[in-house]
C-alpha cells in the first residue's frame, strides 16, 4: 500500500517537474535568442570605396592590382588586390565569418559567392571624381541600387547585412595635384566629409541596417610623405589635416546616430589610431620596416609592377614582404593589414559590426 502511495505521489509530481523543466528551458532559449539577437554575425557584407578594399573591380589593363608582383603572398599571383596579399575587406569578412564578397565586375563569374554580399569598391576613386576613370562612390551606390531593383538582394538580405565604406584619401591627393590651395584645404575636407555623410544616409535608405565607415588613416605616414626623412618619420602637416577630417567625420556620425532610432546604425573604425599603434610598435607585430615600402620602381619614373616596352621588370621587391608594413608607396602589405586588424580587435568598435 505504501508503495502505491509513493507511485501516486510521483505521478502527481511528474507534471509539475515537467512544467518546471519546460519553463526553465523556455527561459534559457529566450535568453539565448535575446543574446544572439544582439550578437550574431551579419549574413552579407557590401563594400564601397577605393583600393584599400578593392578585391578585383579595377580593370586588368591598368597598373597595379592585376600585375606582377601584386598577390605574391596571397594567392600567389595577381588577383585584383592592391597588396602582396589580402586587403582590409578580407579581414572584415573574416571577422564576420564570411568569405570575401565577390567584386561587382566579376559577379557573373562567381555566382556561388553572391550569398556573401558584394564589393563595389574601385581603386583610385573617391567620394568625388579623381584622376581615376573608375566609378566614384555615388556611382558605386547606383550599382548597388540597381541590383536591389533587379531583386538580386531582398529586403531581408539587406536588413541582415553590413556595409563598409572606405574613404582613404584619393579626393585629397587629387585636390593637391590639381593645384588646390593650402588655405582651401579645410573647407575641401568639410565637403568630402559632407558627401561621405550623404553616402552613408543613402546606403541606409536602401535597407542596410549597419553602416561602417573607416576613419582616415595617417596620410602623413605614407611613403611619399616620409621619403624626405629617409622613411624615418611621418609628416605632421598631413596628419593634422587627417585629424580634422576624422573630427568632422566623428561629429557627423554622432549626429546621424542621434536622429536614428537605433543608436548603433553608423559605426566608425578608427584606422588612424590602429595604423599609428602598429607604426609606433612595429616589433610587436614582427614588422621591421615600418615606413619604407617593399615594392618600388627602379627609378622615379617607374613604380611597383612597371615593365618597359620589352616587358623587362623596372621594379624591385624587398626580401620579406611579411616584415614590412607598406607594400608599395600607398598600400599596406598583407602583414600590415593583419596588424591593423589585430589592433582593431583590441579596440571597442569592431564588435559593433555584429548586431
Amino acid at each position: 500500500m505504501m508503495n502505491s502511495h509513493k507511485q501516486l505521489f510521483s505521478l502527481l509530481c511528474l507534471p509539475l517537474v515537467l512544467l518546471l523543466v519546460s519553463a526553465q528551458m523556455g527561459m534559457q532559449i529566450e535568453a539565448r535568442l535575446q543574446r544572439d539577437q544582439f550578437n550574431y554575425p551579419p549574413k552579407k557584407l557590401f563594400v564601397f570605396g577605393d583600393s584599400y578594399v578593392d578585391t578585383g573591380n579595377t580593370r586588368r589593363d591598368l597598373p597595379g592590382s592585376w600585375k606582377d608582383p601584386y598577390g605574391i603572398t596571397f594567392p600567389g599571383k595577381p588577383a585584383g588586390r592592391f597588396s602582396d596579399g589580402r586587403v582590409f575587406t578580407d579581414y572584415i569578412a573574416k571577422y564576420l565569418g564570411l568569405k570575401s564578397p565577390p567584386p561587382y565586375k566579376l559577379r557573373k563569374l562567381m555566382p556561388q559567392h553572391l550569398k556573401y554580399g558584394m564589393n563595389f569598391a574601385f581603386g583610385g576613386t573617391g567620394v568625388f571624381n579623381t584622376s581615376s576613370t573608375n566609378p566614384n562612390m555615388t556611382i558605386q551606390i547606383d550599382f548597388f541600387k540597381q541590383l536591389i531593383e533587379e531583386k538580386l538582394y531582398t529586403a531581408s538580405d539587406l536588413s541582415n547585412s553590413v556595409a563598409y565604406v572606405s574613404v582613404a584619401g584619393n579626393d585629397y591627393s587629387f585636390y593637391l595635384t590639381t593645384n588646390g590651395s593650402a588655405q582651401g584645404f579645410p573647407s575641401f575636407i568639410a565637403s568630402v566629409v559632407n558627401q561621405t555623410t550623404k553616402n552613408l544616409i543613402r546606403i541606409k535608405g536602401l535597407g542596410v541596417k549597419k553602416i561602417v565607415v573607416g576613419g582616415l588613416q595617417p596620410l602623413g605616414c605614407l611613403p611619399p610623405n616620409t621619403a624626405s626623412s629617409s622613411f624615418q618619420s611621418c609628416n605632421s602637416t598631413f596628419n593634422n589635416l587627417v585629424v580634422l577630417h576624422n573630427n568632422l567625420l566623428n561629429q557627423a556620425v554622432t549626429k546621424l546616430n542621434q536622429v536614428s532610432k537605433d543608436n548603433s546604425t553608423f559605426v566608425i573604425l578608427d584606422l588612424y589610431d590602429s595604423f599609428m599603434s602598429v607604426l609606433d610598435h612595429p616589433s610587436t607585430n614582427n614588422i621591421k620596416d615600418k615606413l619604407q615600402p617593399c615594392c618600388v620602381g627602379v627609378s622615379s619614373q617607374y613604380f611597383c609592377g612597371s615593365v618597359d616596352e620589352n616587358n623587362v621588370k623596372k621594379y624591385k621587391v624587398c626580401d620579406n614582404p611579411k616584415s614590412t608594413f607598406f607594400w608599395d608607396v600607398l598600400h599596406p602589405t598583407q602583414a600590415g593589414w593583419h596588424a591593423v586588424y589585430n589592433k582593431l580587435q583590441t579596440m571597442s568598435t569592431l564588435h559593433q559590426l555584429r548586431f
